[in-house]
């Protein structure tokens, strides 16, 4: 049997690449159709594809990948306004593409200068794949940096057997990322991070995914079962990926979804206020503070997202800056995602004060049980409290101040 990208041709770089501005609008113009079916993706707890044909066809599965592999080497900010903006389309969607360039992310980062991932990245870029990862584990949870399960290598070919609680929208991807142990001997938190492409998998559905919300990403738990190469296993060890790459992007992704959801959500309090004002010219409608008040907190979750996307860059441009700066970004970039997450459920708890029973009944242009039902996912998504945890441990451990 033949594994990986052995007979994977390299596609060449698009002739024209887009702008971030372009993109963005792109972008809006797929939220629009993923707005309009994100109601019965909600309700059937259905994969997007309506939405996720529209970012393959616009090439946008591969935007942060490099023009040296095909992609258009978008930046993470313009990948974060393009989360927001799916996100206030359509959650499932907006988180789905987040984990998605996560992902991406991680092979752009670390795995440049292996032969068999720059293939796979041109791949990507070529046939807008749409990668997936099992990085939660039986009896594991969502420790991220503890793994069970061992890669097993033998003459060069990979064996490895996961099973995953969740894994986001796995029988949909084109690839899933996975982590685990680097060979049976080793400690769980000895882990590397394993790149698999179909036909080098198999997934069993060993659980259903019905949920209160972001019942699109379609989050089952498998039996994975994966056979390839031992050049699928990326060369940088997988504390080295977490800490630079996976948690921040991870953060500021997913905080991008979360903005993107609750600007939706208070953009139709806003509306509903408008039109309450407009019946009594010359006094304002009792919602007037609540309105303004939901207005403040979206503003901070947009600011707190800029901020952070600035300190990863400059981090990024200070290799040589050592442990007490990583200690503080890791430190920020949990803090990122504890408040967005809390800020972001408020808002929305605002709005529908705001909206009132048209915002608490379903199909109305205000209904606002979807978005409230898809945040309460964020403080969830790896647990706050288990966050701020390690941000306590980080703060204790930071010496930068």
């Amino acid at each position: 049997m033949r594994h990986g990208l052995a007979s994977v041709g390299l596609g060449a770089a698009p002739p024209n690449i887009p702008d971030a501005t372009a993109m963005i609008a792109t972008a809006q113009a797929t939220a629009e159709e993923a707005a309009r079916h994100a109601d019965e993706v909600d309700r059937a707890a259905v994969f997007p594809h309506r939405a996720f044909d529209l970012l393959r066809s616009q090439r946008l599965l591969g935007a942060m990948i490099p023009v040296a592999y095909g992609g258009d080497g978008a930046s993470l900010e313009t990948v974060a306004a393009i989360c927001r903006t799916l996100g206030a389309g359509c959650a499932s969607t907006g988180m789905i593409y987040a984990m998605h360039q996560m992902q991406v992310a991680c092979l752009v980062n670390h795995a440049t200068g292996s032969a068999w991932h720059e293939a796979m990245l041109r791949r990507i870029a070529g046939e807008q794949l749409l990668l997936a990862s099992a990085t939660s584990e039986e009896s594991i949870g969502g420790a991220l940096r503890t793994s069970g399960c061992a890669v097993n290598l033998e003459d060069g070919i990979l064996h490895l057997l996961k099973m995953a609680p969740t894994i986001s929208y796995g029988a949909h991807a084109d690839g899933i990322l996975v982590t685990a142990r680097r060979h049976p001997d080793a400690a769980p938190s000895d882990q590397v991070l394993v790149s698999v492409l179909k036909p080098d998998y198999t997934l069993e559905c060993v659980s259903d995914w019905d949920t209160l919300g972001m019942r699109g990403t379609c989050s089952n738990g498998f039996r994975l079962e994966v056979r390839g190469r031992a050049e699928q296993v990326l060369p940088a060890p997988f504390s080295d990926i977490a800490e630079a790459t996976m948690a921040p992007v991870s953060h500021i992704l997913w905080a991008s979804v979360w903005t993107g959801v609750a600007a939706d959500a208070v953009q139709r309090a806003k509306t509903l206020f408008r039109g309450q004002a407009r019946e009594r010219p010359g006094s304002l409608p009792p919602s007037a503070v609540r309105v303004a008040e939901a207005v403040s907190i979206l503003h901070m979750m947009e600011g707190r997202v800029e901020l952070a996307l600035a300190h990863y860059r400059r981090r990024q441009t200070e290799q040589g800056a050592g442990m007490p700066g990583a200690f503080a970004l890791a430190a920020e970039m949990n803090s990122l995602k504890t408040g967005v997450s809390t800020l972001a459920l408020e808002a929305v708890q605002i709005a529908m004060l705001v909206c009132g029973m048209a915002g608490y009944k379903h199909g109305t242009p205000y209904s606002l049980g979807r978005h409230l039902r898809d945040l309460w996912s964020a403080p969830l998504m790896i647990n706050n409290d288990r966050i701020l945890t390690n941000t306590a441990n980080l703060l204790l451990a930071d010496r930068s101040s």
